[in-house]
């Protein structure tokens, strides 16, 4: 471990160009992504004795109002389509690939228990602690006062970016569920093969609460303690990437290597199954960060082709990188690199221009490369699926460069009171709490769990595959 957290402080400094995160719109802004709710008011008829004076006062009033317009509410709607779409079936299959065939059914149920787990909690209590207003905790955790959505109607709406223009705030409760539950999801990755699935939900509720709640509300609501600090996060580099990524390498310590890790061949099982999943993630991947915007505008159009960019720069980036060291390029390594790219350019892709996006897509492909080849094998840990090396060393890297690229005269979108060094540092500051926060929370939790019902099958399940000793069934039947 000492070992570990001193590659993870090297790579801070050497990637110091900046790191954290807020998730921002593509024009600076000083709210955060919809704290502050409103309700569409209707105004009830006038009675026939009342003042004349008084029709023009509530017709005043009625036009005040901001009403959700049609176009920013249906983007929204698309976006959360997709970003389910992204974890189940993208997610899924993008894991279930990669594992041997005895637990490809096993991975499958996992991503889809956990995207319904949390979708339930995300409703009863998760919204509001995320994006509620904690008094004297406020820097880090929202209240109860819309405990099972209390108070949320079809005519609630939710703030944008943009002064006077909102959503309606049904439709932001689900686009942020679905944040909540891929983060989730992600996590497994790094414990996949070898893991009770009893356990994983267990874990799941745990970490969800203690650790995914408070990062988002410190992130992007107002009050957050890394929102008031100005940490930008466009689309969850810190809250989605660099919270899971640093969960899954605690997870995959805790819960040790496979059986014949380092010994046995664990090639992956179908990696066309693994290429669909990685396009699934890519399409889906234009609802998290260009729905990120929660309008559908110019600032949307801009983290929409950085989506495009991004991940084609940091796949081919990857690819040559590894055809230059192995002879080969592989699918797997291009496949790799886009969602590395996609990850770099999450906290960014509102906030910087293409030629930057393209930048950190080329850094992050090679520096993801690194991160599951030479620091995986510096440290011997055995992360299923390189979660830490792509989704924490690839939101790192993100983070950073975002608090670099971000400036006008690098194609940026600036923010108010810009300095590169300054911002670095902020960016800084929130990858460092990040990392803190969730690492302690996920050993915790992790802990707690291992102590009380046991993470691990036993060995003899695992010989067999989690498929029939966990869920009774076959993903492939002969």
């Amino acid at each position: 471990m000492k070992k570990l957290f001193a590659s993870l402080g090297l790579m801070v400094v050497l990637l110091s160009p900046g790191m954290t995160m807020a998730q921002e719109a593509a024009a600076p802004v000083e709210e955060s992504i919809a704290v502050e709710t409103t309700a569409v008011e209707t105004a009830a008829p006038m009675a026939e004795a009342a003042p004349a004076e008084a029709a023009p006062e509530a017709a005043a009033s009625e036009a005040a109002a901001p009403v959700p317009d049609k176009g920013d509410t249906t983007w929204m709607m698309v976006s959360t389509l997709i970003v389910i779409m992204m974890t189940i079936p993208g997610l899924a299959l993008f894991y279930g690939g990669l594992v041997r065939t005895k637990n490809m059914l096993s991975i499958l149920t996992q991503v889809l228990a956990t995207f319904c787990l949390i979708s339930i909690l995300w409703a009863v209590y998760g919204y509001s602690l995320a994006f509620g207003d904690g008094g004297g905790l406020n820097w880090a955790i929202g209240d109860l006062s819309k405990l099972f959505l209390a108070g949320i109607t079809p005519d609630s709406t939710a703030a944008t970016f943009t002064d006077g223009v909102v959503i309606p705030e049904f439709v932001f409760v689900a686009f942020q569920l679905t944040f909540a539950a891929i983060t989730v999801a992600l996590i497994f990755g790094g414990l996949a093969e070898r893991v009770k699935f009893s356990a994983l939900m267990v874990f799941g509720v745990l970490w969800f609460t203690f650790s995914y709640l408070p990062i988002t509300h410190m992130v992007w609501a107002t009050g957050g303690y890394l929102f008031e600090k100005g940490a930008l996060d466009f689309a969850g580099g810190t809250v989605v990437h660099i919270n899971s990524g640093i969960a899954a390498l605690v997870g995959a310590i805790v819960l040790g290597k496979r059986v014949g890790f380092g010994r046995d061949a664990m090639p992956p099982h179908n990696l066309a199954m693994t290429m669909i999943g990685a396009s699934l993630l890519w399409v889906g991947w234009f609802g998290f960060n260009a729905g990120s915007n929660l309008e559908a505008n110019g600032g949307t159009t801009l983290a929409f082709i950085n989506t495009i960019l991004a991940p084609a720069a940091a796949g081919m980036s990857w690819m040559l990188t590894e055809w230059m060291l192995r002879g080969k390029p592989s699918m797997l390594g291009l496949a790799s690199g886009v969602v590395a790219g996609l990850v770099v350019v999450t906290p960014a892709a509102g906030l910087v221009g293409p030629m930057g996006a393209i930048i950190l897509g080329l850094i992050g492909g090679v520096v993801c490369l690194w991160g599951v080849t030479g620091l995986k094998k510096l440290h011997g840990f055995d992360d299923s699926l390189d979660v830490f090396g792509i989704h924490c060393v690839g939101g790192i890297v993100g983070a950073i460069g975002t608090g670099v690229f971000v400036s006008t005269a690098l194609g940026g979108v600036g923010v108010d009171g810009y300095t590169m060094g300054g911002q670095v540092l902020t960016q800084a500051t929130g990858v460092l709490v990040t990392l803190v926060w969730s690492g302690v929370v996920s050993l915790v939790a992790f802990k707690l769990v291992d102590m009380t019902m046991g993470l691990r099958v036993s060995e003899e399940q695992e010989r067999e595959g989690l498929d029939t000793a966990s869920h009774g069934e076959r993903a492939y039947n002969p």
